[in-house]
């Protein structure tokens, strides 16, 4: 085990110097290389890196009260916006037929922003059930504006809540151009790194599990919380647990998060990312900042079993213990109380008084929680159907189940699963609270790396 500190703005420089640290007898014997990416988040939050993004939005007047990117931070918005349009058509759920798709009007937009814009984002009403239309749009698009520009549809990203899905495609776009160099000089370096022949890279997503570099080219926006994911993951695995209540403790801030059945417990409806609302599946965090420990404290004793002496226990200090311990609270289930888990490099700065009352546990080597997380983490696929209400539902409903479990198998697969190997599990069925009678399935599937 080796932990180094990152290159400044070079992500593969510093996966580079990580692996170097490593022996070279363990290292060469090594056949799968487990990284988490941090830099499609850092660019999301420092607004640089990013692509600039036409977003062409399929639904006309039936989508036309709120514009595309309404409500997004001013600097984020003009970092990534290269022009938006919100054009005629749309499906729909129901038993009548939606709006043609206004071609004319893809074709003029397409034109309008070829040479400025570097991606394209397409969003059509109720497109995850039915995603012909974004289809037809992205074959437009790069008619004219060219082959080589990527379009992202967001039937691909996200579920039926149009505004959340439109923003999560958007990033997605912003993010395509960073996420692919950042693979192909990843790829590149690959057999300098001293692992064995024909190593493979996998990348972690932020549902806890792995995905292929070729996987995260084509859904450069599953990164996104992938490295909080990883760290809840180990932690349990680190602790031998798979309910949990963890926090992970920094220099500067204490994220806490829930552990259920090894995962991470997702965030609900209305989560933000760079202060954008998305339909992008990310952990449930609470964060609370921490003051700097400070000097130690002269001629005082540590707390019992945290470790390192804490430094002073100032009034700041002693607030954000509170707050910590508020949100450890807040993230217990209503029934029972998990065991506690402490974990990041500042977790020895957490006095045990600090948490009185729960069942407190530092795990031996949790301050590469993530890391650990990443190693033993499983490759992972989903998959999302919404299924309308109408003639012959329950036989549909049927039979959309078996497809959905099949479709989320198939996304493992290609994300570097062992197709032999890989198991599914059905979620149980959502009701769309503006369609009563249609039915969101929605499954998870897993698997080791197809192995070399």
């Amino acid at each position: 085990m080796a932990k180094v500190p990152s290159v400044p703005d070079d992500a593969v420089a510093s996966i580079i110097a990580a692996v170097s640290a490593l022996p070279a007898g363990p290292r060469g014997r090594a056949v799968q290389l487990a990284v988490g990416l941090r830099a499609a988040a850092r660019a999301v939050n420092e607004r640089r890196g990013l692509a600039k993004v036409g977003v062409l939005r399929i639904g006309g007047a039936a989508a036309d009260s709120v514009r595309p990117l309404f409500g997004w931070p001013s600097d984020l918005r003009d970092a990534v916006c290269a022009g938006y349009a919100n054009v005629d058509g749309g499906s729909v759920l129901g038993p009548h037929g939606g709006m043609p798709l206004d071609r004319e009007a893809v074709a003029r937009f397409g034109a309008r922003l070829a040479g400025r814009a570097e991606a394209f984002a397409v969003c059509g009403i109720f497109s995850p059930a039915d995603a012909g239309q974004e289809r037809e749009a992205a074959e437009i698009l790069q008619a004219e504006a060219g082959p080589s520009v990527p379009v992202l549809l967001s039937g691909e990203v996200g579920t039926l809540g149009l505004l959340e899905r439109e923003n999560a495609t958007v990033l997605y776009a912003a993010l395509r151009d960073l996420v692919v160099r950042i693979a192909d000089e990843l790829t590149a370096a690959l057999p300098l790194l001293g692992l064995a022949p024909g190593a493979s890279v996998l990348v972690t997503r932020h549902d806890g599990t792995l995905m292929s570099l070729d996987y995260l080219r084509r859904y450069p926006g599953l990164s996104l919380g992938s490295g909080p994911a990883c760290t809840l993951r180990g932690a349990g695995l680190l602790a031998g647990v798979s309910e949990a209540v963890v926090a992970d403790i920094g220099g500067r801030r204490a994220r806490v998060g829930v552990l259920t059945g090894g995962y991470p417990r997702e965030a609900g409806a209305g989560e933000r990312i760079g202060g954008v609302p998305v339909s992008i599946r990310i952990p449930d965090l609470l964060t609370v900042g921490l003051p700097p420990a400070g000097a130690p404290r002269q001629g005082l004793p540590p707390e019992p079993g945290a470790g390192p002496d804490p430094g002073p226990l100032s009034p700041a200090r002693i607030a954000a213990h509170r707050e910590l311990a508020e949100a450890v609270d807040r993230m217990q289930p209503a029934a029972g109380r998990l065991p506690v888990l402490l974990v990041g490099g500042g977790a020895s700065t957490v006095p045990a008084t600090a948490l009185a009352g729960f069942d407190v546990v530092r795990p031996e080597h949790g301050g590469v929680a993530g890391a650990f997380g990443a190693a033993a983490s499983p490759v992972g696929g989903h998959h999302e159907r919404v299924v309308p209400p109408g003639p012959g539902f329950p036989a549909r409903l049927a039979a959309a189940r078996d497809e959905v479990r099949e479709l989320a198998r198939a996304s493992a697969v290609r994300a570097g699963a062992d197709p032999r190997r890989v198991r599914t599990a059905l979620e149980p069925d959502i009701s769309v609270p503006y369609l009563p009678g249609a039915t969101l399935l929605r499954a998870r599937a897993a698997g080791p790396p197809l192995p070399l």
